[in-house]
């Protein structure tokens, strides 16, 4: 019982690849954030080149 009652301490304690998932945690993040931006980014930089390609159109 002793046993099971160390390795469970042990265990506990162990911070082995912790590093690792905080910085997965942290590039996951950061993808979300660059996805969820790139929908509007899109969209704006296709208006412009619609509002550029109507003045060329134009002559104005």
């Amino acid at each position: 019982m002793q046993s099971i009652i160390n390795s469970t301490r042990a265990f506990i304690r162990d911070d082995n690849g912790v590093t690792a998932i905080e910085y997965g945690l942290l590039a996951a993040l950061i993808a979300t954030a660059i996805i969820a931006g790139f929908g509007p980014l899109a969209n704006a930089v296709s208006a412009k080149f619609t509002d550029i390609a109507g003045h060329v159109t134009s002559g104005t």
